[in-house]
């Protein structure tokens, strides 16, 4: 394990509060969420991996060989060099509690993150995910808190996409909310109040 397996900007928080990591969407970088997630867990230190594959100079966490077609062994890989470096940040901060919030491609990885080791996060925000495949749980997903975020009329993840995935997490024991918004591919304010409330409410013990 290893905290520099990617190269990433930290934002400190309060000390012994949680950690939140973001992953940013195709052709993002580092410091695309940074103060995004700053803004949603204030108390919270910010580790923003940037995405270590090139898909034509755009930043991405794994390979896909179409839109919406993935290279499952890249991202096989990609999950395990991810996780192994989200253990490390953890096993150093000891933090009070473990976040994570992706867009897109950054949601793509964080959902497969959550898929093959449920026990890293206590709560995560997935912006927009596409997951084109029937996902595999390590695990049990009961205690997890998910929020899903998605527009009803998004080209790139298609809502009855989104709607099978709430069914999967569900059927694993997941506690999901869904967070649905009139427009595409954009983020729009509904789904980042959504977030801080996520975050608020497992802050609180909620």
């Amino acid at each position: 394990m290893s905290k520099d397996a990617y190269t990433y900007k930290s934002l400190p928080g309060s000390p012994g509060g949680p950690l939140l990591f973001v992953f940013h969407g195709t052709g993002g970088d580092e410091n695309q969420l940074v103060s995004l997630g700053h803004d949603l867990a204030p108390q919270a230190t910010i580790v923003s991996p940037r995405g270590d594959v090139s898909e034509y100079g755009a930043a991405r966490f794994f390979r896909r060989t179409s839109e919406g077609v993935y290279d499952m062994d890249d991202l096989a890989r990609a999950t395990g060099k991810m996780a192994d470096f989200v253990k490390a940040h953890v096993e150093a901060a000891k933090p009070s509690a473990v976040y994570g919030l992706g867009y897109s491609n950054g949601a793509n990885i964080l959902a497969a993150l959550v898929f093959e080791a449920p026990e890293l996060f206590d709560a995560t925000v997935l912006m927009h995910p596409l997951i084109p495949f029937e996902p595999e749980v390590k695990g049990s997903l009961a205690g997890c808190h998910i929020l899903l975020t998605a527009g009803k009329r998004d080209p790139i993840c298609p809502p009855n996409l989104t709607a099978r995935l709430e069914a999967y997490l569900r059927a694993d024991g997941a506690d999901v909310t869904v967070e649905w918004h009139e427009g595409g591919h954009e983020v729009r304010p509904n789904e980042i109040e959504a977030a801080r409330r996520l975050f608020a409410g497992i802050a609180q013990g909620v």
